[in-house]
């Protein structure tokens, strides 16, 4: 029983040490961040309102993925017609850019990929694939725009220009 008083005694003295260390760690944390500058949601919609999404989508693997991206954008530019898009393409992804590609049923793609470049969309393909592929640059539709390289385009879209990234 005496042991039980002894440890009853000692922790009563250090409780009120914990306490304060409890306390300090939860109260300094929120004085840092009532001393930042806050944004709340708000602030942050009407920063944002007037600027339509932006967004990359990435095309690597081919007229399948092409296929698929082409119908995404359709779809995305259905549902919010302010969205400003860029195609970034490379290695097979460069396929459905090039002069007489056509899609798995036949079907050319450069009628669409113009039609897309009316809406606003805009389609990049990487000089180093041409380059790795042997591919002539001539035979690449003139809607596309070449770029130095297709990954690095998509990394600077990201955090250059706040672009958003899909892959379809």
């Amino acid at each position: 029983m005496r042991s039980l008083t002894k440890s009853t005694a000692h922790f009563s003295t250090i409780l009120p040490t914990i306490l304060l260390a409890a306390l300090v760690v939860l109260i300094m944390p929120m004085q840092a961040l009532q001393a930042a500058p806050s944004t709340s949601k708000a602030d942050m919609k009407d920063l944002r309102k007037d600027e339509p999404v932006k967004v990359v989508y990435h095309v690597s693997d081919g007229v399948d993925q092409a296929t698929a991206a082409l119908r995404n954008i359709r779809n995305h530019l259905s549902a919010d017609p302010s969205v400003k898009i860029s195609v970034v393409t490379h290695a097979n992804g460069i396929d459905f850019l090039l002069d007489g590609a056509k899609d798995k049923n036949g079907n050319l793609f450069e009628p669409n990929v113009q039609e897309l470049v009316k809406m606003g969309v805009d389609f990049r393909v990487c000089k180093i694939t041409l380059e790795r592929r042997m591919i002539d640059p001539k035979r690449v539709i003139e809607e596309a725009k070449l770029v130095p390289s297709g990954v690095a385009e998509v990394a600077r879209l990201q955090a250059k220009e706040g672009y958003v990234y899909l892959r379809p």
